[in-house]
């Protein structure tokens, strides 16, 4: 069975796992290696995460393995659009996409911003990634582009 929880603190590594799932590779790119999260602009992510004011996770836990993740966190990345809003990663395993996980991950997320009384959440995104449907879906409008990205905000 399926349940929606917030992340223990024993399970913050989780975090770098599905920082790696979260990186949008196009049909026929090779894979990164795991090692790329390490990298400072991906780091910031997950370090230390729990310690700052933004640092909220909610999972989707099935029968006891967390299968995806939903975590904000205010931090100077590529969705940043100011200091008072958070920014969502989000990331499923793969065999669990499509299935309307991520829509209620995000949605929760969004709920819980909200009475934390955030007036707003940012994402960026890959132009060429569907999950672009989905943050339409919840409530996300394109505010800026670049070539491969688009930044994208939800106002709560």
């Amino acid at each position: 069975m399926m349940i929606f929880r917030e992340l223990k603190e024993n399970e913050t590594e989780l975090l770098r796992t599905f920082l790696y799932e979260a990186i949008f590779i196009p049909e026929g790119v090779k894979p990164p290696s795991k090692d790329i999260v390490d990298k400072p602009e991906l780091k910031l992510y997950f370090e230390d995460f729990g310690t700052k004011r933004a640092d909220h996770c909610i999972v989707a836990d099935d029968d006891g393995q967390v299968i995806g993740a939903v975590w904000t966190r205010i931090m100077n990345d590529y969705g940043h659009v100011d200091d008072d809003t958070p920014s969502f990663a989000i990331s499923l395993y793969k065999e669990y996409r499509g299935k309307g996980t991520g829509t209620i991950l995000m949605q929760r997320m969004l709920e819980l911003l909200k009475e934390k009384g955030y007036k707003k959440a940012s994402l960026a995104v890959q132009k060429d990634n569907y999950a672009v449907r989905m943050y339409e879906k919840v409530g996300f409008k394109t505010v800026d582009e670049n070539d491969e990205e688009y930044i994208m905000v939800c106002i709560l």
